[in-house]
């Protein structure tokens, strides 16, 4: 109990007390001293850490990374078979890559293990463990780790690898790349009639976190996206320790500007000179964007679907939009209504990328490029932002794909045979029972293969999941319950020979169909 109610004895009045735990005894006594949960160094911190532990890693891509904790685990190279927790695997000389050099880290969970060479080369060769979680499941096993959860289920990955098993998290060192471990098949159960599977939470020996501010009671306050996946590591270890830019005295932080309360936190370091890499810088150039080659052939199909997309926005609406050929659509939107873009990594209210000199590293998109935040807007932690997506709060989603079927099947995260780089969210935001979902992609591959199938040959990302393809010829809408497509709209200058051509599936026509874009 952290408090007692005025007492009154007989006309007595007791004065009221507050009553605190002897470890935060000891540190309001020594606040000046550095004692209690305030830490001199991150070495100091880290001191008890043994070989074989699970480390959860806060942080997004390179944004909100415990900088100063990661190197002093780098320092110890002797502590080693680490299991890492973390949303992604750093880059080759930075974050969590510095330990994957070291070769400390055994095996990694991670929902997006990006461009790390590093990475791909141990994964691949049978030195390192790689097990994926979608990015909402792995946000939501820490969060509800913290909350005493030991289970619970989700949308996410039903009818995919992640529900069936077989995703490969070890392979032989032999350089065959034959998978000697293999995920396994999560328990599935139908709720109110849609199908879930069940995900486990994620309990750490140990937290490292990345913050703002701290007191030396250990309240935390974070800044913009560089909160992330922060708060939900914090709350799931059993030691957490925290890391800051600024350390205040106790009352400096108002209780209602406290975005974590000290009681998830163990210790506290004041880093210094923090580098904050940005992992993509991108800049406003008076277009919304760092301009393409506009008179590329290729520019051009990806401009028709980006400008088509962006009429799938409707006033009042809260959209998420995945990297690349979606992200683009923003920079189209009618200027004479209101749409809110959601980030998953903890931002509603997206704005332009920023003009040069304004980049902020704390504030990046769920591609990890620089980014700029509306008024209105609002940051939040990544377990909240896939509440938010679970919970039918996001009305469109729109997202690119390798393939979809014709009943909305939907494969966009992995080509087998090759390095995987992982689902991110993209699980998550096809499985929210509420939201429209677009595929934005060009028709056909590369080489002229149609990408438009019966089913789809890749592993899937959702199933039955998909209720309209934009592509650089047409629009297709799906009717995921009974299956099949009806061509709706075609681009100008395609007729409906040209779409069959690219099509590798049979197709209804809508009557009255006509050019629109």
């Amino acid at each position: 109990m952290l408090g007692m109610k005025n007492m009154m004895l007989k006309g007595t009045s007791f004065p009221r007390l507050r009553v605190y735990p002897s470890f935060l005894v000891r540190g309001l006594a020594s606040q000046s001293s550095g004692e209690g949960k305030v830490v001199a160094s991150a070495d100091e911190a880290i001191k008890d850490i043994a070989s074989g532990s699970t480390i959860l890693v806060g942080g997004f891509g390179l944004c909100g990374i415990p900088e100063k904790l990661i190197h002093a685990l780098q320092r110890r190279p002797e502590i080693k078979d680490l299991t890492a927790v973390s949303n992604n695997a750093g880059v080759d000389d930075f974050g969590l890559g510095l330990l994957l050099k070291s070769r400390q880290i055994k095996r990694m969970l991670s929902s997006y293990v990006g461009e790390n060479a590093e990475f791909e080369r141990q994964y691949l060769n049978g030195e390192l463990e790689l097990e994926f979680v979608p990015q909402g499941s792995l946000a939501e096993r820490l969060r509800a780790s913290g909350a005493g959860i030991p289970a619970f289920y989700t949308t996410t990955g039903f009818g995919t690898q992640i529900h069936k098993g077989g995703i490969p998290i070890k392979y032989a060192s032999d350089g065959s790349k034959k998978p000697v471990l293999l995920s396994p098949a999560r328990e599935s159960r139908v709720f109110n009639g849609a199908s879930y599977i069940m995900e486990q939470a994620i309990v750490g020996d140990y937290s490292f976190v990345k913050a703002w501010k701290a007191d030396a009671f250990g309240n935390l306050v974070f800044r913009g996206s560089a909160r992330n996946f922060n708060p939900a590591v914090a709350k799931a270890g059993k030691i957490t320790i925290v890391e800051v830019e600024e350390i205040v005295p106790v009352g400096t932080l108002k209780p209602d500007e406290i975005h974590l309360p000290g009681i998830f936190v163990n210790r506290i370091i004041l880093g210094e000179n923090y580098e904050k890499r940005i992992e993509r810088l991108t800049l406003n150039d008076g277009n919304g964007a760092s301009s393409p080659d506009s008179a590329s052939p290729s520019w051009k199909r990806r401009e028709r679907i980006v400008k088509r997309a962006a009429r799938e926005f409707q006033d009042g609406m809260y959209v998420n939009l995945g990297i690349g050929i979606p992200m683009l659509a923003s920079n189209y939107v009618d200027p004479n209504i209101t749409v809110h873009l959601q980030s998953e990594n903890g931002i509603l209210g997206l704005g332009p990328f920023p003009k040069p000199g304004q980049q902020d590293p704390d504030n990046i998109n769920a591609g990890k490029e620089t980014v700029t935040i509306l008024e209105g807007g609002s940051t939040f932690s990544s377990d909240e932002s896939f509440g938010m997506i679970r919970g039918s709060h996001i009305n469109l989603t729109i997202l690119g794909a390798m393939e979809v079927a014709s009943n909305g099947d939907l494969a966009n995260w992995v080509i087998p045979g090759k390095m995987v780089k992982g689902m991110g969210g993209a699980m998550d935001l096809v499985s929210s029972l509420g939201a429209k979902v677009v595929v934005t992609m060009e028709h056909t591959s590369k080489g002229g293969k149609p990408k438009i199938l019966d089913n789809c040959t890749l592993p899937l990302t959702g199933t039955k999941c998909v209720n309209r393809i934009i592509t650089d010829l047409c629009v297709f809408d799906i009717d995921t319950e009974n299956g099949g497509l009806t061509l709706v709209e075609l681009a100008e200058g395609v007729s409906v020979e040209d779409v069959k051509k690219g099509t590798g599936c049979a197709f209804k026509v809508k009557e009255g169909l006509t050019h629109t874009y």
